[in-house]
Order: C-alpha cells, then sequence, then structure tokens
C-alpha cells in the first residue's frame, strides 16, 4: 500500500512538473505547435496531446480508452476460467495505446505546422524565459 501511495505522488509531481511545459507548446508564439511536446504530453496521459492540439473530442476518447482498459481487462480476467494470462496483457495494451496515442497527437500537430507554413527550424529549443 505505502509503495503504491509514494508511485502515485512520484507521477503526479513528475505530471505536475512537466503541465507548464504542455501549456506552453499551445501558446508557441504566432500559432505554432511542438510536436515532441504534445507527443509526450499524449503518452504521459493519454489524450492530453490531442486537447492541446485544439481536439477536444479525440481527447476525451483516447482518454476514456485509456481508463477503460484496465477496467474492462482486469474484470474480464477476474470473471474468465483462465484468465491469469490476461492480467499479462492488460499492460501491453495500455502501453500500446499510450503510444497510439503519442503519435497520433505527434502527426496532427507536425501536419498542422506544414498547414500553415511553420517548419521545425523555426522552433526554440532554449530552457528558459
Amino acid at each position: 500500500m505505502c509503495r503504491r501511495l509514494v508511485f502515485a505522488l512520484v507521477l503526479a509531481s513528475f505530471v505536475g512538473l512537466l503541465f507548464p511545459a504542455f501549456a506552453q507548446a499551445q501558446v508557441m508564439g504566432e500559432g505554432r505547435r511542438d510536436p515532441m511536446i504534445h507527443g509526450l504530453a499524449s503518452f504521459v496521459v493519454p489524450g492530453l496531446g490531442q486537447y492541446l492540439n485544439g481536439e477536444p473530442d479525440k481527447a476525451l476518447v483516447h482518454f476514456l480508452a485509456a481508463l477503460a482498459i484496465p477496467v474492462v481487462g482486469y474484470t474480464v480476467a477476474f470473471y474468465a476460467p483462465y484468465g491469469y494470462p490476461i492480467y499479462y496483457l492488460v499492460p501491453l495494451l495500455q502501453l500500446g495505446w499510450a503510444a497510439y496515442s503519442a503519435l497520433d497527437a505527434y502527426e496532427t500537430a507536425e501536419r498542422y505546422n506544414r498547414e500553415h507554413g511553420f517548419s521545425l527550424l523555426e522552433f526554440d529549443f532554449s530552457l528558459g524565459g
């Protein structure tokens, strides 16, 4: 129990430290979007990158799917007669969904930049103000 609480606190602080970068990604001057930030945001929290890309409906679907995978997977594993292998499949499905969500957010941000005439070379990768 104590390990889970410590893990949850560390994860929450990690996401809390990265959230200003996620929030800043949407307002990068002149409408440019950083695909790496959006992809990373969606890998950490599926749907966050889609939300930063201005797609709230898609973000909700990605987030709800990320919640449904463990709920449905572990419920099926609990009630299935030989559900033990499913317990190993659920984390792999979660990781796969996070990777798909990250790739989708990355490609959407990249497509937005191409359509609006922004190139990757115009991004300011400096740390700080």
